[in-house]
């Protein structure tokens, strides 16, 4: 028997005030940045730190959804498949969808009441190439909006063009919050925005340089896509008839760079972790928790599992895992003394054996070469540096280029989800063998830096794991599931 605890909004939605702007209406925001602030909200029994969520680019549908709801919708955060929380949630205060008319969203933009402006638009929406974080100027829509920069239609466009009227008419800028999976991704995003700035005014870069603020943050939530069966199980399990709602776990983290000039909620006070330097919890989460995902997606695809949950139950999996956590990765971490990161490891693998949440590995093998440069390849080029340990990171480098060539060892296709497909999709044409098709990959600078492609022992390895899996499947790789390879 399920047990449901259901929680309500406290406060009356139609008093909320808009004060943060978020790019990048989905899932995850709504299942994680929009319950901090509905739990702010809640405390303080209204404010002015509503939200209006935006999506640019696709999804029409979910915002005309949530308006027909007066963007009220539901979380459903399982802790196991035993025990959930579905909880209200009121924090979205206006949704929009800024396609060709993007007008309401730079009224928005503009309005004195907007403080913060917050971004879940994924590593491949800042437009940034993967191992030299330098905008990508040969990209058409960056392209497009030095052309037409009053029309912009990226991410850091729409910010360059809304500070640019700010300015204009004399406004103090808000802060630009990124709440996506990249170590300094306030950084990075000042990197995109101040780019494509200074192909507009020197001026104009120089201002935003000096007095615009991007903190970074750490965001932690699993939040698997939402499908026709998931949202069909909230109805039978939990009688939630609602086209909004989103499954999760029930953990949830949140780490702020404490830089807000123009004001922010009292996070603090909600369970967010407000704090001078995030690198240490980034880094950890980044290589941990992301690196195991990536990790299980392509190896455990390449084995014919579906969810993260049938994977790690797998207990060749589980070994795989905790080896690239406990040996490979966390040696690369610099962390507080507070942090017990055997202890975090552990629940990590609690988590990913939750299998309430059925989250698709393929949802995880998306944008595989925007996310693995700082999952696995920084620490990999620290571990090679030692001559160190960097097996589990090649045997996953080894899946990831078997999974982009769009097809299984059945010969079955399937379509590859990734800003650079095309240039895989070559790549594996024209390479005649193995030892060819690993040498041409690792020359891909967008991805590998160039110190690492030109490692011996790394190129070894991968070709190794890269021919084992290619002739034996990948469960040659492991050994058995009483004795797996990675047992250490």
């Amino acid at each position: 028997m399920i047990t449901v605890q259901r929680s309500h909004s406290t406060y009356t939605p139609d008093n909320v005030g808009v004060g943060i702007v978020h790019i990048g209406l989905g899932a995850f925001h709504r299942a994680h940045q929009a319950v901090y602030i509905e739990k702010n909200l809640n405390r303080n029994l209204g404010g002015d730190w509503g939200i209006c969520a935006v999506n640019i680019r696709s999804n029409n549908q979910l915002v005309d959804q949530l308006k027909a709801n007066d963007c009220r919708y539901h979380i459903a955060e399982y802790q196991d498949s035993q025990h959930v929380e579905l909880r209200e949630v009121n924090a979205i205060r206006e949704a929009l969808f800024a396609g060709e008319d993007k007008a309401p969203l730079f009224d928005r933009l503009v309005s004195p009441s907007t403080k913060i402006v917050t971004l879940t638009v994924t590593e491949k929406g800042y437009y940034l190439t993967p191992s030299e974080k330098a905008l990508r100027q040969d990209d058409p829509h960056i392209q497009h909006d030095i052309a037409h920069p009053t029309a912009p239609k990226t991410a850091p466009g729409i910010l360059v063009e809304a500070l640019h009227r700010r300015r204009e008419l004399g406004l103090p800028p808000f802060t630009v919050l990124s709440c996506d999976n990249m170590p300094s991704n306030g950084r990075l995003t000042r990197e995109a925005v101040c780019s494509l700035a200074r192909h507009r005014s020197t001026e104009l870069a120089e201002w935003i340089e000096s007095n615009v603020a991007f903190p970074s943050s750490m965001v932690d939530r699993i939040v698997p896509a939402m499908s026709d069966a998931s949202r069909e199980r909230l109805q039978v399990e939990l009688q939630c008839n609602d086209l909004n709602a989103v499954m999760c776990e029930s953990f949830s983290q949140w780490v702020v760079e404490d830089h807000f000039p123009q004001g922010r909620p009292d996070w603090e006070n909600d369970g967010v972790q407000m704090v001078k330097d995030v690198h240490p919890f980034e880094t950890m989460k980044l290589r941990l928790l992301n690196g195991s995902h990536s990790l299980l997606a392509y190896v455990g695809l390449a084995a014919n599992y579906q969810t993260v949950a049938e994977a790690v139950a797998d207990n060749r999996f589980a070994q795989l895992i905790r080896h690239y956590m406990n040996v490979e990765a966390s040696p690369t971490l610099d962390l507080p003394e507070s942090v017990d990161v055997e202890a975090y490891i552990e629940r990590l693998v609690g988590r990913f054996g939750n299998d309430s949440l059925q989250h698709q590995l393929a949802q995880i093998a998306m944008d595989g070469s925007q996310k693995i440069p700082q999952r696995w390849l920084n620490g990999a080029l620290e571990r090679l540096d030692q001559h160190a340990d960097i097996e589990a990171t090649a045997l996953g480098v080894a899946a990831w280029l078997a999974f982009v060539r769009g097809k299984d060892q059945a010969g079955r296709t399937y379509t590859v989800d990734d800003p650079m497909a095309e240039t895989f999709s070559e790549l594996h044409a024209r390479c005649q063998d193995a030892n060819q098709l690993v040498s041409e990959a690792l020359k891909l600078d967008d991805i590998f830096p160039r110190q690492l492609a030109l490692n011996e022992t790394f190129s070894k390895a991968v070709l190794k794991a890269y021919q084992t899996i290619i002739s034996s499947g990948v469960a040659a790789c492991l050994g058995s599931s009483d004795t797996a390879h990675f047992g250490g």
